[in-house]
C-alpha cells in the first residue's frame, strides 16, 4: 500500500498530522471523509503520483492525527481550523500552491480551504457533497430521515456511547466494509480508528462544528457574495443520494463556482475505494498539469 510514499508525522501548528506523500509534479492534497483515514486513497494516490506530488493526511482528530481539546462552540473541529492545518502542512512540505481534492467531510475542509486561502489553491475537486450551508438550507423531511446522523452526532455524549458499545455493528463491519472491499491494510486502519474512543469523539466534534460554526462561515460567505476563485470539479457517486436530494447537483454549486464542471462516477459512496480508475481519470483530466 502506497508504494514509494513516505509516512511521517508533521507538526502543523495546533496539531500533528499523520501524512503520506509521494510522487513528482504539481502538488495535490487528498482529504478523506468520515469515518475513514488517509488510507482510503491507497488505490488512487499511486496513480495520481505518476504525474503529481500527492499528499494524504489524516485530518485533525481522525486516524492517528492529534486531537485537540474542544470548546463549547466546537471551533477546534471547524473546517476553518482543519483548512489552516492543511495550509501549514503543505508549506512545511514545500508546497506554496496546490490543488485540493476532498471526499465527504473532507470535501467541506477542501471547500473552506479554497474559500479562505484562495491564493494557495490552484484547483478544487469535491466528491459527494454540497456546501454545508446549502445542505442545511435545503433540509427537508427526506434529508432529516436519510441523513439523520448529522443531527444525532451533534447531540452531547449519546453518540459516543452508542458507537462505543459496538463500533463494528455501528459501522457495519462485515456487511458494507470488508477487507476484500477496502483492501486489507486500509480496512485495518479504518477499523483501528473506529475502535479508538478519542478518535470517535473527535469525529463527532467535526459534525457538531458542522451544524454551528461551519454553517455560519458558509452563510457569511454567501451573504457577502464570495465565490471560489479556482476551477472547481464536482463529482458524485451514482450509488449515493446526491441527485435524489438536489436534482442537478451542479445547480447547487453554480452560485459558488464561476468555473465549474462535474458529473457522475459509477460507484457507491466511497468512490476512491470502489471506482479508483474512473475517479483517477476524472481527476487527471481536471488537475493542473
Amino acid at each position: 500500500m502506497f508504494d514509494n510514499f513516505s509516512l511521517e508525522r508533521i507538526d502543523a501548528g495546533e496539531v500533528t498530522l499523520r501524512v503520506r506523500h509521494g510522487g513528482r509534479g504539481p502538488a495535490v492534497l487528498l482529504l478523506h471523509g468520515h469515518p475513514r483515514t488517509h488510507t482510503t486513497w491507497h488505490r488512487v494516490a499511486p496513480l495520481l503520483a505518476r504525474r503529481h506530488t500527492v499528499v494524504c493526511p489524516d485530518l485533525r482528530g481522525y486516524g492517528q492525527s492529534t486531537k485537540p481539546p474542544t470548546t463549547a462552540d466546537h471551533a477546534p473541529y471547524s473546517k476553518r481550523a482543519m483548512a489552516g492545518d492543511c495550509v501549514e502542512l503543505m508549506r512545511t512540505l514545500g508546497h506554496e500552491r496546490f490543488a485540493v481534492v476532498g471526499h465527504d467531510r473532507g470535501s467541506y475542509v477542501a471547500f473552506r480551504l479554497a474559500m479562505d486561502h484562495a491564493e494557495v489553491v490552484t484547483a478544487l475537486a469535491v466528491l459527494d457533497s454540497v456546501p454545508i450551508g446549502e445542505a442545511l438550507a435545503r433540509c427537508d423531511a427526506k434529508f432529516a430521515h436519510d441523513w439523520y446522523h448529522w443531527f444525532f452526532f451533534a447531540q452531547p455524549d449519546l453518540p459516543e456511547r452508542a458507537i462505543g458499545r459496538d463500533p463494528d455493528e455501528w459501522y457495519r463491519i462485515g456487511d458494507r466494509d470488508t477487507p476484500q472491499r477496502l483492501g486489507a491494510e486500509n480496512f485495518a486502519d479504518f477499523r483501528r480508528a473506529i475502535h479508538d474512543p478519542a478518535t470517535v469523539r473527535a469525529m463527532l466534534e467535526d459534525y457538531r462544528a458542522g451544524l454551528g460554526v461551519d454553517r455560519a462561515a458558509d452563510d457569511a460567505d454567501k451573504a457577502a457574495g464570495r465565490t471560489l476563485a479556482c476551477p472547481t470539479l464536482v463529482l458524485w457517486a451514482s450509488g449515493d443520494d446526491m441527485a435524489d436530494l438536489y436534482g442537478d447537483v451542479l445547480d447547487v454549486w453554480r452560485p459558488w463556482a464561476p468555473d465549474l464542471r462535474g458529473g457522475v462516477i459509477e460507484s457507491g459512496h466511497h468512490m476512491a475505494e470502489e471506482a479508483p480508475d474512473q475517479l483517477t481519470r476524472a481527476l487527471l483530466d481536471f488537475l493542473p498539469a
